[in-house]
């Protein structure tokens, strides 16, 4: 799995950055909690707009966290491709290639809690 793979080779060297710049990493966490908080938007459509930016981005240990967060928020394998139809839009030919990443690390998130679930439930 690319994606969670993508997350775990980025936990040593942010946490390494984190505790030699804790202020500023701090600063920025509260931000992203306030920014991801339940309100008028719901945390489905956050997570698919922090995917469509990171896609178009091309920052693939974004694309990884925030397609994790899509499929935790419940988001459809329908609603992801059709934000993703407009990033390529908006993107164009870059997001051909970062797109389709997007796309594979979301649907493995959602295989992995659907074995998560099944596992659970004993299936």
């Amino acid at each position: 799995m690319h994606a969670a793979q993508t997350i775990e080779e980025l936990r040593d060297p942010t946490r390494a950055l984190r505790h030699a710049v804790p202020e500023p990493w701090h600063a920025f966490a509260a931000l992203y909690a306030a920014a991801m908080a339940p309100g008028t938007l719901d945390a489905r459509t956050k997570e698919l707009i922090a995917l469509a930016i990171a896609t178009a981005k091309g920052c693939d240990g974004c694309m990884a966290h925030h397609a994790k967060g899509a499929a935790r928020a419940g988001a459809t394998q329908e609603q992801v491709a059709e934000m993703l139809a407009v990033v390529l839009l908006m993107d164009g030919g870059p997001a051909t290639t970062h797109a389709p990443r997007a796309f594979a690390a979301f649907l493995d998130f959602v295989a992995a809690e659907i074995a998560d679930g099944s596992a659970a439930d004993g299936g």
